[in-house]
């Protein structure tokens, strides 16, 4: 019963990014409504972290994008340490919604076929939305580096579809997200971890990024190496109070040399674990243990 409460609750959490109203492949021809750009999900391959946080570390960020704020050392996952986190609070009223994979299946998602998208969606080939909805056919057409598999989620049920595929048809299933216990006064703030951060045991997750499009495309993937998976309770300096995944890749062996976190964090490539926290329209997957 336990378990099967537990998938009930996850189920209404990916409904809450779903159209609230019933709607067809033809109604979001035209939307203007694509609130990331390339820049803010560009950690999907060159992850980026915070520096060591105290009161003035959000001097230190200012030249950075400040979505890139959510990367940490592992030994910063500790009670009272302070970092500089972006955590934006999205409106899922107004952003793109998910797709039955019926409305999915009737649009092309390919590179090849991006002058057709852009004129079902009615976008100019120089506008801001084509330059992002090219990002994200080229970042769900890269292979995947040794030991990670990788899917572009267009709909709730292709998503569903991977997430068992990868756990097991009959696993129950458990999702995690960012939640704030009130909407957040500002997005990049300086957090503070409140207790001892609970260290989720299992043998693997999946996480779901969103990526810049017209209706709502998931990035999921899973690495076979360790990961340690832990939920974060986190208050700013103003009271603002976050229940927050974070997830720490224990091997980076495997990483690019020039990958960004190893140049912010000053620590050598491949020789450290990164850690990052998820922006609230992320999903993590795990499946629960019997």
């Amino acid at each position: 019963m336990g378990s099967d409460f537990a998938w009930c609750i996850s189920f209404l959490v990916l409904l809450v990014l779903m159209c609230a109203k019933a709607s067809s492949a033809r109604k979001i021809t035209g939307r203007q409504d694509m609130e990331e750009g390339p820049i803010s999900t560009s950690y999907l391959q060159q992850p980026s972290s915070t520096i060591n946080g105290d009161s003035h570390v959000l001097a230190h960020m200012e030249h950075l994008d400040p979505s890139l704020n959510i990367f940490f050392k592992i030994d910063d996952l500790k009670v009272g340490k302070t970092t500089a986190i972006y955590l934006p609070s999205k409106d899922f009223s107004v952003s793109p919604h998910l797709l039955s994979r019926e409305e999915a299946n009737s649009i092309p998602f390919s590179s090849t076929k991006l002058p057709q998208l852009l004129e079902f969606f009615s976008f100019s080939k120089d506008s801001t939305q084509a330059k992002a909805m090219d990002y994200t056919l080229k970042q769900c057409e890269f292979e995947p580096p040794k030991g990670e598999i990788r899917f572009c989620a267009t709909s709730l049920e292709s998503m569903l579809d991977f997430v068992r595929s990868v756990f097991g048809l009959d696993s129950h299933l458990k999702v995690l997200t960012t939640t704030f216990l009130e909407k957040p006064t500002a997005f990049l703030q300086n957090y503070t971890i409140l207790g001892m951060p609970k260290q989720i045991r299992t043998s693997r997750i999946i996480a779901c990024h969103t990526l810049p499009y017209p209706y709502a495309v998931f990035y999921c993937h899973s690495q076979k190496s360790e990961t340690r998976l832990f939920q974060v309770s986190l208050g700013a300096e103003n009271g603002d109070r976050v229940q927050a995944p974070a997830v720490c890749h224990m091997d980076t062996s495997q990483w690019d040399h020039d990958h960004v976190s190893f140049r912010l964090l000053k620590i050598k490539p491949r020789s450290s674990p990164v850690c990052h926290f998820f922006p609230p329209d992320n999903l993590v997957w795990v499946p629960l243990l019997a």
